[in-house]
């Protein structure tokens, strides 16, 4: 079986994601757009007070402005407060950013730490109830249901996929497989063999146990697999028809960032027609991502958050850096919470070719169903003279392709469809690495600014 997406793999049709809607919070996922403003906004008073009373950095910021909690008096004050960044927290490391003492804490989560010091992130008993209760929503929103078989192949650790996913199945009342990333050949024994309905990975992994699945002649189309929650990465339309085409499924795209909470902070509904962000959790922006001016609904830009509800980490108005826009017109499933774009890049994600931006998610739409290549590539950037190079390598789906004739082809289809001219290099099945997590797809070569 060719890696490439084919025509004759049409994703079934499941009677149970049919149903009646499904609310795993009813009362707060319907709520009014009124009601949902002035909880916001008594959170929001609440969550400055904590901020400012319990956090050095937050409140002198908010000194430096002349702003204090309680001048805040309606959701557009929030413009009045002060940015906050990733670097705040690598800046603050470990525990400076905590609006609690360490012993007051019932879990800490931590990023790989790859440009630097880590980003620590904690919780207190509390954070963890509500992370919980926003999986479980953001699962039953997707299409889990009490009863299914959750099959969790997100990595399990300091990341905050594996246990965030988790802890959302049981409080949804679903049975949990926590079997975390890795050992693919087991993945695809457990998923038959268990029954599992839903998938929780990356994309880029779900990718990788479709494609060990047909390797050993196993069809997961003929699986009980019906629903795939997938995030932690950036990814396309494209990927997502590979994905469901070739594990009969539906893909729903789950959206957090552990600085926030985690996973759950927005997700598809089963109509996929944008994310639905939690907004009695979290107060959204949306930015001009140069100037750091507000934006109009409908108008991509930044992604900004306000946590209304943590009591470890309250983030003020924190720069997510991935593009999106927003739209508050009532949704087919019900629900009333805004609803993002799915997120496709992030502003320190774009390259700059020659002259072009390019986002890696773009280049992943041109390669995911070309014909001859299969699903997996990265990104190498290089420095040659004062620009930046851009080389990109795909693998063959089947050892019949001629590479010569696959690099020039893909070449061209890039150049065509983005407008840049980028070198190709075309690589045997199996060359390129697989991700068991979140997958790598730039490799800057770039050398490091002082």
């Amino acid at each position: 079986m060719t890696a490439m997406l084919q025509p004759q793999y049409a994703a079934k049709v499941h009677p149970r994601a049919a149903k009646s809607r499904f609310f795993h919070d009813r009362g707060a996922e319907t709520l009014s757009r009124d009601a949902l403003a002035k909880l916001q906004l008594k959170r929001l008073r609440e969550t400055l007070k904590n901020a400012y009373d319990k956090v050095p950095l937050h409140r002198e910021r908010m000194k430096t402005l002349g702003v204090r909690p309680q001048d805040i008096k309606s959701l557009e004050d929030v413009r009045r407060l002060p940015f906050t960044l990733k670097g705040d927290l690598r800046e603050h490391y470990p525990f400076g950013m905590f609006a609690r003492p360490r012993e007051q804490l019932a879990r800490l989560h931590a990023s790989s730490g790859t440009t630097g010091k880590p980003t620590v992130v904690g919780y207190t008993a509390r954070d963890l109830d509500t992370w919980a209760d926003l999986m479980a929503r953001s699962m039953a929103c997707a299409g889990a249901r009490p009863g299914d078989v959750v099959h969790n192949a997100y990595g399990y650790g300091l990341f905050t996929g594996g246990l965030g996913a988790h802890y959302g199945a049981e409080r949804l009342g679903a049975t949990v497989v926590p079997m975390s990333g890795g050992s693919t050949e087991r993945q695809v024994l457990l998923i038959q063999d268990f029954g599992a309905r839903v998938l929780c990975a990356t994309p880029s992994y779900a990718l990788a146990i479709a494609e060990v699945a047909e390797r050993e002649g196993v069809d997961l189309r003929a699986s009980k697999l019906e629903v795939g929650l997938f995030g932690a990465e950036p990814w396309s339309e494209a990927m997502r028809r590979e994905i469901e085409a070739r594990m009969g499924l539906k893909a729903v795209d789950v959206y957090g960032l552990s600085e926030i909470m985690g996973p759950g902070v927005a997700v598809e509904c089963e109509a996929q027609d944008g994310l639905h962000a939690w907004e009695d959790h979290f107060l959204i922006e949306i930015i001009d991502p140069d100037t750091g001016a507000p934006l109009p609904e409908g108008e991509a830009g930044e992604l900004v958050i306000t946590t209304l509800t943590k009591e470890a980490l309250p983030m003020l108005r924190y720069r997510t850096r991935d593009i999106t826009r927003v739209t508050t017109a009532r949704c087919a499933c019900g629900r009333r919470h805004v609803r993002l774009q799915r997120i496709t890049g992030r502003n320190d994600d774009m390259l700059i070719i020659r002259g072009v931006n390019v986002y890696p998610s773009q280049i992943e739409a041109v390669l995911v169903g070309l014909p001859g290549v299969a699903p997996h590539y990265q990104l190498v950037v290089e420095r040659s003279g004062s620009l930046d190079e851009l080389t990109v390598e795909v693998e063959a789906a089947t050892l019949e392709h001629a590479l010569e004739e696959l690099q020039e082809r893909v070449r061209h289809q890039i150049k065509s469809m983005i407008g840049v001219t980028t070198r190709v290099v075309a690589k045997k099945p199996g060359e390129v690495p697989r991700s068991q997590g979140k997958a790598v797809r730039v490799r800057d070569l770039r050398p490091k600014k002082a």
